[in-house]
């Protein structure tokens, strides 16, 4: 029994140390099939150049996936790198004491294992050349040019066995590259010429190109099919809640509310909240007042105290059937918004396809706008909302929906809603700004300020 228990611990023990000793080939297979990720994306989508909206001609939504893509395999071969050389440098520490015990056996071990270091070292020089690209550090020395890694597909995993240092030729080389020898990453060098000749010229290279008329026409084709889309996803976005509130309205909460309204005691009441009554009252004093009024400038003849009090029932009677259909209406409006919410929300599910072509759509409009357009529209929307001026809008507004629900006006929420919620949305604007405008167009953040001095 106590054996047993000794030999489950060894074993346990054995089966550590092996896994810490394969960590720092594990962490750097890792790290190199990472590595391998961001550049099999360089080449199939930005012809071996770096991931940027620079190096091709892709809409927000796509550049937003290749970015997410890359983030996470940078973050993949930082942190497997760094494992790597954490372990690593622990691992050569512990195995300085067993060198010699264990030369014979390091001999006599087969060509792989020799070339091992050479193996790691081409590993280590690739994962730095392709991070030092989005880090902005320098690509660590790399061979001679006549050597170079065996490309695969990015979804098979390479192991160490599997991979050779080539020469151009297709030959294994037969002796490892001295380190000595530098070479610079086309990818990190400043160019001779500026990029905007590059593309000028490119385009130049792609219009020449026979088969740039088809090009021209699909894109063409795929633009126009785009705004057709975009276009018929927002009339539905608009159409479809407001026909949902007419038909709920008319048809399915107007008939209840309709039904307890007509009853002569009806749970509610005519008047929802005390602002409908005192409106009530208002206009049935601004009714007595005309009756006086006219007859005092002869308008109307002098009526007596009957006929005078029966005008005023049946002005009363009038006032109280309106404000009923008042507060009525408002209880509709509630529930037909609830419904049209409903609608909206359901229509935003099923459609995650015309959204992405949407935002794809919007942001071609937006960042193709010139400079002065931008500054004009930014300037335009935040005196709107969150301007000087802008208190007296959102208060017409605030009212408007407290009496489309039929809500009592609460003075102190919408002062407290009118000094904080434009607060806000101006650090949105502020945030948006500086976050994106400002890395994506300099220059329309420059003429914003300009502007907006």
């Amino acid at each position: 029994m106590r054996n047993s228990i000794l030999q489950k611990i060894k074993a346990s023990v054995r089966s550590a140390n092996q896994w810490f000793s394969e960590t720092p080939e594990r962490s750097l297979e890792q790290a190199y099939n990472a590595a391998l990720q961001i550049k099999a994306i360089e080449d199939e989508h930005f012809n071996g150049k770096k991931i940027s909206a620079d190096s091709a001609d892709y809409g927000g939504s796509v550049m937003a996936y290749f970015h997410a893509e890359l983030n996470k395999n940078l973050n993949i071969a930082k942190l497997r790198l760094a494992a790597f050389n954490a372990t690593h440098s622990v691992l050569t520490f512990v195995n300085q004491n067993t060198v010699s015990s264990n030369q014979v056996s390091v001999n006599s071990n087969s060509i792989g294992a020799r070339d091992q270091p050479i193996i790691i070292l081409e590993k280590l020089k690739f994962i730095d050349s392709v991070i030092s690209r989005y880090t902005g550090e320098p690509a660590q020395p790399r061979p001679d040019s006549s050597l170079s890694l065996t490309v695969v597909p990015k979804d098979v995993k390479l192991t160490t066995s599997q991979l050779e240092v080539t020469n151009f030729n297709g030959q294994v080389a037969s002796e490892p590259p001295e380190i000595g020898d530098k070479i610079e990453n086309i990818s990190d060098q400043t160019g001779v010429l500026p990029r905007s000749i590059l593309r000028t010229f490119t385009r130049l290279t792609r219009e020449l190109n026979p088969k740039a008329e088809e090009d021209v026409v699909k894109k063409f084709r795929t633009s126009q099919a785009k705004t057709a889309i975009s276009l018929r996803f927002i009339l539905l976005l608009i159409v479809i809640p407001l026909l949902t509130f007419q038909i709920s309205k008319l048809f399915v909460v107007g008939p209840i509310v309709d039904q307890n309204f007509k009853k002569p005691q009806n749970p509610i009441g005519i008047f929802l909240n005390e602002e409908l009554e005192e409106e009530a009252l208002r206009d049935l004093q601004r009714f007595e007042e005309k009756l006086k009024f006219d007859v005092l400038i002869g308008k109307s003849p002098e009526l007596s105290e009957e006929a005078k009090e029966e005008k005023i029932k049946d002005k009363a009677k009038e006032l109280a059937d309106e404000y009923a259909q008042t507060s009525a209406d408002a209880i509709k409006n509630v529930f037909s918004d609830l419904f049209s919410l409903l609608a909206f929300c359901l229509v935003i599910l099923n459609s995650r396809r015309e959204i992405e072509i949407l935002k794809s759509f919007i942001d071609e409009i937006v960042y193709g706008l010139s400079d002065s357009a931008k500054a004009f529209i930014i300037i335009l929307f935040t005196d709107i909302f969150v301007g000087f001026h802008s208190p007296h809008g959102w208060e017409v507004i605030l009212e408007g929906i407290s009496r489309h629900w039929g809500l009592p006006e609460n003075r102190q929420f919408i002062f407290l809603f009118i000094a904080t919620f434009p607060v806000v949305l101006d650090t949105i604007f502020k945030y948006w700004i500086f976050r994106y405008l400002n890395r994506i167009s300099p220059s329309a953040v420059a003429t914003y300020r300009n502007m907006n001095e």
